[in-house]
C-alpha cells in the first residue's frame, strides 16, 4: 500500500472513531433527556394526583358537616368514623370532638406531667414541661422560663397570656417535635406503632374532667391511668365498634374521667386516597383538618363556623379505617384490658 493509501486508511479511521464517540454521546444525551422527562412526567403525575386527593378530602369535610347536621341515618352519633366512596377515590373523615382532649390553659400541673410522660418523656423532662406550659399561661412579666427564652437565637418573650393556638406549644422550653407531633415505639414483635404527641391530646377548647372514650388519644388514656396495652386495645376495639356508654370497656382507672360525645366544637379530620383500578387505593393519600364549631340553625346561617383550617394535616392511621397497622390487630401489643 502506498502512502497515500496510508494516510487514507488513518483519515477513515479517525473518522469512523469519531462517529463512534458522536453517536455514544449523543446517546447520554438522549438517555439523559428521556430520564428528564419520564422523572418529570411522574413528578407532574403525582403532583395532580395529590391535588386531586386534596380537594377530596377538603370535599368530604364539607360532605361531613352537612351529613352531621342532617343526623341519622347519614351520621349516627357517637361514629368515630365516616368512610365515604366515591368513584374515583375514597376518603375517611375523623370525628373528634374537643372533649377528647385535655384543656391546655386550664390543665392541672399533675395531668400536664402524666401526659407528657405518657407521649414518651422522661419524668424530669415531662415535669419541665409542664411548668413551662403552666410559666407560659400564667399572666405578668418576670416567669421562670423568661430567661431561657431570650437566650435564644432568634430570642423571644413568653406570652404569659392564655395560649391561643396550640402550635405555641412548640415555644415552650423542653419541648419538642417528637413530642409535639407523635413518634413510633416499637412493639414486641418488632414492629412500629404509631403513638400519638400532644397536638392530638392537648386543645385551646377541651375540658379538664371528662374527655370522650371514642375519640381521645390512647396517649391520653395512658395519662388517665391506662396501661398501653389497655389503651390501644380500646382503640382497636372502638374502630370497629363505637362505645355507646363507658361500661362497654374495662376502662380501669380511667372510667371516672371518660364520658360518651362532644358538645359544639369538633375537629373533622379528612383523609383520602384515590382509586388506581380494580377498586386498589392508591398509596398516595392527602389528609386535611378543620375545627369547626356548630350553632344554632334558628339563629346562624349556615349553622356551622370554621375555627381552623390544616390544608396538610397528618393522620398516620386514617388511611386504614380499622387499624393502626395492617393486618387487623396490633401483635404482640394487646394483652389487657379486654372490653366487658
Amino acid at each position: 500500500m502506498n502512502y497515500r493509501g496510508k494516510q487514507n486508511a488513518g483519515e477513515s479511521g479517525s473518522a469512523l472513531l469519531a462517529v463512534l464517540w458522536l453517536s455514544a454521546a449523543l446517546a447520554a444525551i438522549a438517555f439523559s433527556v428521556a430520564m428528564t422527562v419520564r422523572a418529570e412526567t411522574e413528578r407532574t403525575s403525582n403532583f395532580a394526583d395529590s391535588t386531586r386527593a386534596y380537594y377530596l378530602a377538603a370535599g368530604s369535610i364539607d360532605r361531613a358537616i352537612l351529613w352531621i347536621l342532617r343526623g341519622p341515618p347519614t351520621y349516627q352519633p357517637p361514629m368515630p368514623y365516616i368512610t365515604m366512596d366515591y368513584p374515583g377515590g375514597q376518603a375517611v373523615v375523623e370525628v373528634i370532638p374537643e372533649t377528647s382532649k385535655l384543656g391546655i390553659n386550664e390543665a392541672s400541673v399533675e395531668d400536664l406531667t402524666r401526659l407528657v410522660a405518657a407521649a414518651g418523656a422522661d419524668p424530669g423532662q415531662a415535669r419541665y414541661i409542664a411548668e413551662g406550659i403552666i410559666d407560659w399561661r400564667t399572666p405578668g412579666a418576670g416567669g421562670a422560663g423568661d430567661q431561657e427564652y431570650l437566650r435564644r437565637n432568634p430570642s423571644f418573650r413568653a406570652r404569659h397570656a392564655s395560649f391561643e393556638e396550640i402550635e405555641e406549644l412548640l415555644l415552650v422550653r423542653g419541648m419538642t417535635p417528637e413530642l409535639f407531633y407523635g413518634s413510633y415505639f416499637e412493639g414486641q414483635d418488632g414492629r412500629l406503632i404509631p403513638r400519638g404527641g400532644l397536638k392530638d391530646c392537648l386543645s385551646v377548647w377541651g375540658p379538664t374532667t371528662q374527655f370522650d372514650a371514642n375519640t381521645a388519644d390512647p396517649v391520653l388514656l395512658m395519662s388517665l391511668g391506662m396501661t398501653p396495652q389497655a389503651a390501644f386495645e380500646a382503640a382497636q376495639v372502638r374502630r370497629i365498634k363505637p362505645f355507646h356508654n363507658v361500661g362497654d370497656f374495662a376502662f380501669g382507672p380511667a372510667a371516672g374521667r371518660l364520658r360518651i360525645g362532644g358538645n359544639v366544637i369538633w375537629t373533622l379530620r379528612a383523609t383520602a386516597r384515590l382509586k388506581i383500578g380494580q377498586g386498589r387505593l392508591s398509596e398516595l393519600s392527602r389528609t386535611v383538618s378543620a375545627t369547626v364549631k356548630f350553632l344554632r340553625p334558628e339563629d346562624y346561617n349556615p349553622p356551622y363556623h370554621f375555627l381552623r383550617w390544616y390544608g396538610d394535616a397528618w393522620a398516620p392511621s386514617a388511611a386504614r379505617p380499622l387499624d393502626f397497622v395492617p393486618g387487623g390487630a396490633l401483635p404482640g401489643i394487646l394483652s389487657s384490658g379486654t372490653p366487658r
